[in-house]
């Protein structure tokens, strides 16, 4: 089963800028070939579901060997079974609404 999540990996305990504990995880995501999209306040990663999970899994892992403590993580996920769809078709969809205004 394909799966499109949101995900937001913040370090607690690693100081006020997260930002290098960020691109580690991006490296992490970008290493894994599935499609992704970063945006201001997390990443939309899509894909078969174990590989999406192993990298979230990952970033974790990565995360703390970096010495973060603590992480906290948001993951929206979702999933269709009435036919395939992938992050741009969601984009595109409203976009194309939006393209009617």
């Amino acid at each position: 089963m394909d799966v499109i999540v949101d995900l937001c990996v913040v370090p607690i305990g690693a100081g006020v800028s997260v930002s290098s504990h960020i691109a580690a995880c991006q490296r992490v995501i970008g290493d894994s070939g599935l499609s992704h999209q970063m945006h201001a306040y997390g990443t939309n990663i899509e894909g078969p579901w174990d590989e999406v999970m192993a990298v979230v899994k990952r970033c974790h892992e990565v995360v703390h060997e970096m010495g973060a403590p603590r992480i906290t993580t948001t993951l929206k996920m979702g999933t269709r079974t009435d036919r395939e769809q992938r992050m741009q078709d969601k984009v595109d969809s409203v976009d194309a609404l939006l393209g009617d205004d």
